[in-house]
């Protein structure tokens, strides 16, 4: 079974690396698995329709669905407003702008692509207006958006705890101290860069007009400040679980995006709701497949197989971790990050789990590294994303993006694999 489990694993890479769209790689894995091999198709599809049942999964298409309803209604406009008037004018100010703004959408969309939908098109063409170079202002709220995949909630981190049977409420703390330190990183690389930059700024404001600007923008994103408010602080205070917490998100975005910040009609709510269905019935085809796949895997003992092949290798943990995180940096340069935790984490973690490493903290260096493959060629989703909103050539974008992730990204990736306190801190502090 090890030589069939590696025939399915090979004819999947193949499929991802043609462009075969993923639900169909994975049923072709797992089609060798279940011909070649002798697990039983019928059990599997039983058993794996059984756990999409679970309600946890019941979170990813509704913090979807509010992402997808911030984007159009006006909420991400007003945070882009709040954080501009205290730190857009300064030199360098407009990027860092980027990077928090994308990282309080990420509080409450749980997405990737939320931050550069939202946030891009208005956003890029203002940075091109003060100085920036166009390519550079796209690849900055690109990178930037990834930080919706680290800043909790997190859809990837509702898929990882779900499969690895880890506390979710865990996972979501594991990635807030490395999202928070990518998110510093980027502004600091951005105040660099932006000293070559022949940048315009804004004629300095009496205080007595900053102030009252200020009193404004501030009380008109209360609303929009409100939803991680709730959103975090009801799953955190105990009184919401993730999945109630996700399904009050679209609830509190409705009133607000109709009848605050105007931006929401009956039109684009429907068509809101069609690509949210869209993208989650894609996700869930995915979910099915490549749990089944791993299941298999899992039931063959072939995790414990690996983790036995490698201690031949060496058993040195820096060297083994170093190993790991290059294989999870591979995967997410070809898959996206749910499609890569759900294929890798299973096999992976009893390797974590010899080495002493807890699911927590694996749950942040699986976070870290499956998020970057989303900016990262050739699958580089979001980045993908970013060209098409910027209206720039995706050769143009991927200079200034390899640079954010080699200063802003790489130094987070090594600490959260060498610190355990990182990513463990938080949830120990909430007692998890």
């Amino acid at each position: 079974m090890v030589e069939i489990a590696i025939l399915a694993f090979a004819v999947l890479v193949i499929l991802l690396t043609i462009g075969v769209p993923l639900p169909y790689c994975f049923g072709a894995g797992l089609i060798v698995m279940t011909t070649v091999g002798e697990a039983s198709m019928r059990g599997m599809m039983l058993w794996g329709f059984s756990q999409l049942t679970n309600p946890v999964l019941l979170a990813i298409p509704l913090f979807v669905f509010a992402g997808t309803i911030m984007s159009i209604s006006g909420i991400a406009a007003s945070l882009l407003d709040f954080v501009n008037i205290f730190i857009g004018r300064i030199r360098g100010g407009l990027g860092v702008v980027a990077a928090i703004s994308c990282a309080i959408i990420g509080a409450i969309s749980g997405s990737g692509l939320t931050g550069i939908a939202a946030i891009g098109p208005l956003l890029i063409p203002e940075m091109e207006r003060k100085g920036y170079p166009r390519a550079y202002a796209t690849a900055l709220v690109a990178n930037s958006s990834i930080l919706g995949l680290l800043i909790p909630p997190s859809v990837t981190m509702i898929v990882y705890g779900w499969v690895t049977d880890t506390s979710i409420l865990a996972c979501f703390l594991a990635t807030l101290g490395p999202g928070l330190l990518i998110m510093t990183n980027f502004s600091i690389v951005n105040m660099v860069m932006s000293r070559k930059f022949p940048l315009i700024l804004d004629d300095p404001m009496p205080m007595k007009q900053l102030m009252s600007e200020a009193s404004k923008r501030t009380v008109n994103a209360v609303p929009a400040l409100l939803m991680p408010v709730i959103i975090l602080g009801g799953i955190y205070g105990g009184i919401m679980t993730p999945t109630e917490a996700a399904a009050v998100a679209v609830i509190y975005s409705l009133p607000v995006g109709f009848m605050i910040y105007k931006g929401l009609t009956f039109k684009t709510l429907l068509e809101s709701g069609k690509e949210s269905a869209t993208a989650v019935g894609a996700i869930l085809i995915m979910i099915l497949f490549s749990l089944m796949l791993s299941q298999i895997y899992v039931m063959e003992d072939i995790p414990q197989m690996l983790v036995d092949k490698i201690f031949e290798i060496t058993d040195d943990k820096v060297l083994l971790l170093i190993l790991v995180n290059l294989f999870l940096f591979a995967i997410g340069m070809v898959v996206n990050d749910i499609t890569a935790i759900i294929l890798t984490a299973p096999l992976l973690l009893p390797l974590m789990s010899a080495l002493g490493v807890s699911p927590i903290q694996f749950a942040a260096i699986m976070g870290v590294n499956t998020a970057m493959g989303g900016v990262t060629p050739p699958y580089a989703s979001i980045l993908y994303l970013g060209a098409r909103i910027g209206k720039v050539k995706f050769t143009e974008v991927v200079k200034p993006a390899m640079l954010l992730i080699l200063f802003g990204y790489i130094p987070v990736v090594i600490l959260v694999s060498v610190w355990p306190d990182l990513s463990e801190y938080f949830p120990r502090a909430f007692g998890y």
